[in-house]
């Protein structure tokens, strides 16, 4: 585990003035520092907001990196202040949530982009609605083109079946059952989010933390793009895993289990986590999470078998923005690199497990959710920007501080939704973005080992001395 030491974080700040200030001088309290920078990421995010419809553009792109950049300042005096005084914590909170909310709704009035995964939600609930089976119907097949309707005639990657998994598939047919729209997604989306505010309140005042803490969720500028603005089924996931992870912590074991199997259901990346469950939940706990997998899939097999869809050509043909897979794609089979991708996370998952069993109070801290799925990811053949929005309700800590530098340093990838309509072709992108995503996480890294090693040095000579 990655700490990261931040050397104001030695300092304890409040509200209070200093005893002894020039009356010259202007003293920005950590609170107004933090209205501050909520105003200034409103405000980028609403200019982000009316250009959308040129994702990648010049416009876009400027006030989204004054976005991200105002959302690691904000970051920084979040781990730089460990508390406020209550009635100070409950203003910033407030006033913090209502600034996301305002961003928001500047985001749910914009359009999708036209090839968005979101006109795939609208055509997967629409079929299972009319008695077909997404897992088997092809929607460029002439067969079927009268079952389209104006929002779903021009879905991405039209030769394909649906890859998305079971749980996902009822998520769409719900929303569909109320209105078939993407509009109707991107507020469902919206409503996700929202609910993983309040979990995340409630977790926070559980486990003794700050609640001004949950602002490095609500804030960050992916939540705007990809949940509020293209709308991604990875939000529900992420809610449902962070229930499970809050039934882990009070130790309602069969909910937790459960949790973590709808998310499984929804995405397959949570289930390199499996190992953090070892031991924390019994086995008739796992074996009903098995059989609600099992129910979720019922309605859609096909003469006994379990369905993929278009699963294996997504790990066989697709690549974008993944530099490892991409390095070794050339000497192994993506099969088995796919399996690697796997392995990873599920080590990465075993080591954390076994040092919370070492420790003397074992509990279920944020990074041990949010490290294994970004070590998974690391190694995996695509690495959309909404793919990081599973990590972002576990980013509460200074230790993930790598993870969150990653949704802000991977905002340059957006820049190939606007090459690709000057022409270029889509997921070749130029070496420079992926220099600048992946250079910022290997300089925040060095930085971070080299405080830590700095810091181990300074606490060795105060207890030589």
């Amino acid at each position: 585990m990655i700490v990261f030491p931040f050397s104001e974080l030695q300092k304890i700040e409040t509200d209070a003035p200093p005893a002894a200030a020039p009356e010259s001088a202007v003293k920005l309290t950590p609170s107004c520092r933090l209205h501050i920078l909520g105003a200034t990421l409103c405000v980028a995010l609403t200019i982000c907001s009316r250009n959308f419809v040129d994702r990648g553009g010049p416009y876009f792109m400027a006030s989204l990196t004054i976005a991200g950049i105002a959302y690691l300042l904000a970051i920084r005096q979040f781990f730089a202040t460990p508390k406020f005084e209550r009635r100070i914590a409950r203003r910033v909170v407030v006033i913090g949530l209502v600034l996301a909310a305002v961003w928001h709704i500047e985001f749910l009035r914009a359009p999708p982009g036209p090839d968005d995964d979101i006109h795939r939600y609208v055509w997967d609930g629409r079929l299972q609605r009319l008695g077909y089976n997404p897992y088997l119907v092809v929607p460029s097949d002439p067969a079927v083109q009268e079952l389209h309707t104006h929002e779903t005639r021009n879905l991405n990657n039209p030769d394909l079946p649906s890859p998305y998994p079971a749980g996902a598939q009822l998520f769409f047919r719900a929303v569909t059952a109320i209105q078939e729209s993407t509009f109707a997604f991107k507020v469902a989306f919206v409503i996700c989010e929202f609910a993983i505010v309040f979990l995340l309140l409630d977790l926070l005042r559980f486990t003794g933390k700050t609640a001004h803490l949950v602002l490095a969720f609500a804030w960050n500028p992916l939540l705007a793009i990809e949940v509020a603005g293209s709308g991604h089924i990875d939000i529900v996931g992420a809610l449902l895993l962070l229930v499970s992870a809050a039934a882990l912590a009070r130790r309602w074991r069969a909910t937790a289990a459960v949790g973590f199997a709808l998310a499984v259901a929804v995405k397959f990346l949570p289930i390199v986590l499996l190992p953090l469950y070892w031991k924390r939940v019994r086995v008739r706990d796992a074996a009903l999470a098995a059989v609600v997998v099992g129910l979720l899939y019922v309605p859609f097999l096909d003469h006994g078998r379990i369905p993929i869809g278009s699963l294996g050509t997504y790990v066989h043909s697709f690549r974008f923005n993944g530099p490892v897979f991409a390095a070794l794609d050339r000497v192994a089979p993506p099969q088995l690199l796919a399996g690697m991708a796997v392995l990873v996370g599920l080590v990465t998952a075993t080591f954390f497990r076994r040092a919370s069993l070492r420790s003397a109070a074992p509990d279920c801290s944020p990074d041990q959710f949010a490290w294994p799925m970004a070590a998974s990811l690391l190694c995996a053949p695509v690495v959309f920007p909404w793919y990081l929005l599973w990590l972002l309700p576990f980013l509460t800590s200074a230790s993930t501080m790598l993870m969150i530098v990653w949704t802000v340093s991977i905002i340059p990838v957006y820049v190939m939704w606007h090459l690709r309509t000057l022409g270029r072709p889509w997921g070749a992108l130029p070496g420079w973005i992926m220099l600048l995503e992946y250079g910022s996480l290997a300089g925040a890294s060095a930085i971070l080992v080299l405080q830590r090693i700095t810091q181990t040095s300074y606490e060795s000579g105060k207890r030589s001395r």
